[in-house]
């Protein structure tokens, strides 16, 4: 699974960098790092600190 993950993020990589879409990189980020914090704040001990920033 992880090998598919790495191989995904290379191949959308290479489409950015061929393509030069550099504003889909903010949007990338985001989207990442919004779907990290849910997995993050459903199953640690830190879901009430990330509560409290919404």
């Amino acid at each position: 699974m992880l090998k598919d993950t790495l191989d995904f993020l290379k191949d959308l990589g290479g489409f950015i960098k061929e393509r030069q879409n550099y504003w889909l990189i903010p949007l990338v980020v985001t989207l990442v790092s919004l779907g990290a914090l849910i997995v993050l704040a459903q199953s640690s001990a830190i879901a009430p600190f990330i509560y409290t920033l919404f």
